[in-house]
């Protein structure tokens, strides 16, 4: 396993994978000791997310290997589908998946996310259009739906 970080305007993002992919990118307070980065998965995250900060990318080309239940990589699968600078609510996500009765699993397993922004849980809010959980906080999903946003907010003067 190796281990990235790049410093954001969120703080700091600690990046984990190996040669099949990444497998985590979580918000960290104090980062664990960083890795000598071989694995071209882990360099490539570091760059397109640096590049994501600076609003030069809205993609991203690196496997993805996170650890979890059929189910929740069902609901991480099913995050991928929303479109960069869109939101869909937790109803919607059910619905998705094929059963409105699910809302509180595929909400629960959209919590359980291990790989922030890239597969964007930030996008889900609630059916009323509110910002509701994120596990980095919802200080950070409100300004990632904004960095995102298409409609930008211009000065007067």
């Amino acid at each position: 396993m190796e281990i990235g970080h790049l410093e954001t305007p969120l703080g700091l993002l600690q990046i984990e994978g190996d040669t099949a992919g990444i497998t985590a990118i979580t918000f960290v307070e104090k980062p664990k000791d960083a890795t000598p980065i071989t694995s071209k998965h882990v360099q490539t995250a570091i760059t397109e997310l640096d590049a994501y900060f600076r609003r030069e990318n809205t993609t991203f080309s690196f496997k993805l290997k996170p650890h979890g239940t059929e189910f929740q990589q069902k609901v991480w699968k099913q995050l991928t589908t929303i479109p960069f600078g869109k939101t869909l609510s937790y109803q919607q996500m059910a619905n998705n998946l094929g059963d409105p009765k699910v809302i509180r699993a595929a909400a629960s397993a959209n919590g359980k996310n291990p790989i922030a922004i890239v597969i964007p849980c930030h996008r889900v809010i609630g059916s009323d259009g509110s910002l509701t959980g994120y596990a980095g906080g919802l200080h950070r999903k409100k300004w990632l739906l904004a960095h995102e946003s298409p409609v930008t907010q211009g000065t007067l003067f």
